[in-house]
């Protein structure tokens, strides 16, 4: 069995199946698509199926182009038919994995993607979870749901964890070009999932088993939140000092050593940064252990846009206005840079708060054309207005949330009269005819 299968990826004969068809699931495509495996997608999303058919994309780095070249080719198709999951040999699951109302892991997406493969489970197929999640999912989570197939692991299937990595709105990293982490439930299944991601992937890390690459995707994200956080608190401490952080760290980060550069912002957002530590804090929780270390970064980083709301009051005030009635326009709705993703973006924090104090609210975003729905707030539906010269020097504020590329600072440091900066965009700015602040 195991020989079999090794054979038919290693010969890249294999059928390669990707359950979830979005910001993680559209590059494995890419990967595995460019070194000639015939793929299919599946989603519930009958949508996004119908799109990707179409040979068009719904996701930015991704382009139409690619996404016809797949469809031309003949090698790739999405679906939303569960039944045919059985015609892959291997099976890589990229659901979501949020939190639910308490902050706790909601698992609901891993595990009725799991009940669907194990009504269609078959000898010789590789089960691959690239899902963010606590460490023991895999084995705990998973296994027992796919053994009532009646299948045994290590010789009628193979189940392996490798947490998906990817920076979206960076050129320079690619699903194939970043290294791939991989932990397998036993050697077996290991060796197997060794082998596949060795075809696409520029390099690949074995780890000794499914929790060591759990863990290992939960400390890349929990490391960056808790020295977010520690930018955050000292930006501040500075603000009120009269210290500009952004000097301090442009200074810090001349040392060839011993330090990275982290940068402070209106919160964090993206769906890893947010979530990711309260998955190891909930895991603590069930040791009997706390985490405060990671608490208290999750404390801070989610206060920073009460922070920025407080600061753009005061700045107002400056003006002799309060909030209500204010025209204020928001510049960026996406969680990052040059990104359409706008998944937990601390934007959505900051247009609540604003339309609750009775702002006169609007927002550009030049790759978020229309607010999405978001299932933890609750906002009108708004559209990006056109960025113009008239629309920036009839508002009482500009908020600078997201600092895209495709915004020309010059421009906007000309043509508005106040501006709060939460990304320090201005400093590129060598024409300004207005007020700026940092927040």
């Amino acid at each position: 069995m195991l020989k079999n299968l090794k054979n038919k990826i290693e010969s890249q004969n294999s059928i390669i199946g990707i359950i979830g068809l979005g910001y993680v699931g559209l590059p494995l495509i890419s990967a595995f698509f460019n070194k000639g495996f015939q793929v299919i997608g599946f989603d519930v999303d009958s949508k996004k199926v119908e799109t990707l058919n179409a040979g068009k994309s719904y996701i930015k780095h991704i382009s139409n182009e690619e996404v016809d070249k797949w469809r031309i080719s003949g090698k790739f198709e999405a679906t939303t038919d569960s039944a045919r999951l059985a015609e892959a040999d291997v099976l890589l699951i990229c659901v979501p994995t949020p939190l639910n109302d308490t902050r706790d892991p909601d698992l609901t997406y891993v595990e009725k993607t799991t009940e669907s493969i194990a009504r269609t489970l078959r000898k010789g197929q590789l089960i691959i979870l690239e899902s963010t999640t606590y460490p023991t999912t895999t084995r705990d989570v998973m296994l027992p749901i796919l053994e009532t197939s009646g299948l045994k692991v290590g010789e009628d299937f193979f189940l392996a964890y490798s947490p998906e990595r990817e920076d979206p709105g960076n050129p320079d990293f690619t699903a194939a070009g970043i290294p791939k982490v991989v932990g397998g439930y036993d050697p077996q299944s290991l060796e197997l999932a060794v082998a596949l991601y060795s075809q696409s992937i520029v390099k690949v890390i074995p780890v000794s088993s499914c929790e060591v690459a759990e863990a290992c995707k939960i400390l890349e994200n929990t490391y960056r939140a808790v020295n977010i956080a520690l930018v955050n608190e000292l930006k501040m401490l500075f603000d009120r000092m009269g210290i500009d952080i952004w000097e301090v760290i442009d200074a810090a980060k001349t040392k060839p050593f011993g330090f990275q550069a982290f940068y402070p912002g209106p919160g964090l957002g993206g769906h890893c940064i947010p979530i990711d530590p309260f998955y190891l804090t909930w895991l603590a929780r069930k040791q009997g252990l706390t985490t405060r270390f990671i608490e208290l970064a999750g404390e801070v980083n989610s206060r920073m846009p009460d922070y920025v709301i407080t600061r753009l009051a005061e700045f107002l005030n400056e003006q002799g206005k309060p909030i209500k009635n204010s025209k204020i326009l928001l510049l960026g709705v996406a969680y990052k840079k040059d990104v359409d993703d706008p998944r937990e973006s601390p934007s959505f924090f900051l247009m609540e708060e604003l339309l609750k104090r009775g702002a006169e609210l609007s927002y550009n975003d030049p790759h978020v054309p229309h607010l999405p729905k978001m299932r933890h707030h609750d906002l009108p539906e708004m559209s990006s207005c056109e960025l113009t010269e008239k629309l920036l020097s009839e508002q009482d504020c500009v908020l600078i949330a997201t600092d895209h590329s495709a915004y020309d600072c010059n421009f906007i440091t000309s043509h508005s009269k106040f501006i709060l900066d939460t990304r320090n965009f201005t400093k590129l700015a060598t024409m300004t005819t207005g007020i700026i602040r940092k927040a």
